[in-house]
């Protein structure tokens, strides 16, 4: 009997993802990890009283439906909420969770995406066509909401604003650093503040705690020597790729961001090799936005060279991205650990 040898691992840098602006609408759904994510299965820290305060605030919310389809002369008062509700807290304490369990329970036509998402969506259909496409939905939610570029960060608030008129709910999280004393309500300041337009209508959910992924796995990135990285890759189940780490730097420098889903899609394990730090932000930033699809396809990871959580310099985690570069490098440690989610 002749042996089968294994499939030879494709690469990233080989791959030439495309995606339209229809099969954007198409991904505008909870990521893999969250598809059966509920309120009962939100796992609360009993040390953080507030996140078992914060799904209260979402049954709240999502009572709003229920009740709404009383009728003009319906004797059910509908519970105190605002159209809109913001997941204000660091990384890892659920904020995603919530987010999806909430978009699962709302009635009807809804959409789950992040802001890169949606701002990509205008760039493909134009302005217009996105809002005649999304108005009327019963709930819009928007992942990691970013507030360091004003020109998307003004889109969004503007395309929000006229996605309420049309009768939709929304939702939104962002990321602050865990355990930092008062960073978080600064964050639900600047929110507001960036969409002034919107700010009345929004609930702000504070959400403390440590980060879950750390619970139960060590703290640290797995780097692989040259010898067990070969045999990871060999052993591997599925959709295996493997790369320089240079190389897949260069290809998402040609790549946007938005397309990043499709760059992975598909894949179950990525090898890298000889991973090094980032000399500029730039590279960076879109590394960041890469490990974000990783993680929410559940892609594992395996790496050779610098520990993945140790390849954003100390001057950059100093800086104004600082909150990007925590949650990537608490994401890493979990994606090269193998560690359930």
């Amino acid at each position: 009997m002749t042996s089968v040898s294994p499939p030879v691992p494709g690469a990233l840098a080989d791959r030439t993802p495309t995606l339209s602006g229809q099969e954007i609408i198409a991904h505008l759904v909870p990521p893999r990890q969250f598809e059966s994510a509920t309120l009962d299965s939100y796992r609360p820290d009993r040390d953080y009283p507030s996140q078992g305060a914060a799904v209260a605030a979402i049954r709240n919310f999502i009572a709003g439906w229920s009740t709404s389809k009383g009728g003009l002369f319906s004797r059910r008062k509908a519970p105190d909420t605002l159209p809109g509700v913001y997941l204000d807290g660091g990384f890892g304490v659920g904020k995603t969770h919530l987010l999806a369990a909430l978009w699962h329970a709302a009635p009807g036509r809804k959409y789950f995406g992040t802001f890169i998402e949606y701002t990509a969506l205008v760039g493909a259909l134009g302005y217009a066509q996105t809002v005649q496409l999304l108005k009327g939905a019963s709930l819009v939610c928007i992942d990691e909401f970013e507030l360091d570029d004003p020109g998307d960060t003004r889109l969004m608030s503007r395309l929000l604003s006229d996605l309420v008129a049309s009768g939709s709910r929304l939702a939104a999280t962002s990321n602050t650093p865990p355990n930092a004393l008062g960073e978080g309500r600064f964050a639900a300041q600047d929110f507001l503040r960036e969409i002034d337009a919107l700010a009345a209508r929004f609930t702000i959910v504070r959400i403390d705690g440590l980060d879950y992924r750390r619970r139960d796995v060590e703290g640290h990135a797995i780097a692989l020597s040259d010898e067990d990285f070969d045999s990871a890759i060999a052993s591997a189940t599925g959709v295996v790729t493997l790369d320089e780490f240079d190389a897949v730097l260069h290809k998402l420098s040609t790549v946007h961001p938005s397309r990043y889903v499709r760059l992975v899609e598909g894949t179950d394990a990525v090898g890298l090799r000889n991973v090094h730090p980032f000399a500029n932000q730039t590279d960076a930033l879109r590394f960041v936005a890469f490990v974000d699809r990783l993680y929410d396809a559940q892609v594992r990871v395996f790496a050779t060279g610098t520990p993945l959580d140790q390849v954003f310099p100390a001057e950059m985690l100093a800086g104004g991205y600082r909150k990007k570069y925590l949650r990537a490098v608490s994401r890493l440690i979990a994606l090269t650990s193998g560690a359930p989610e």
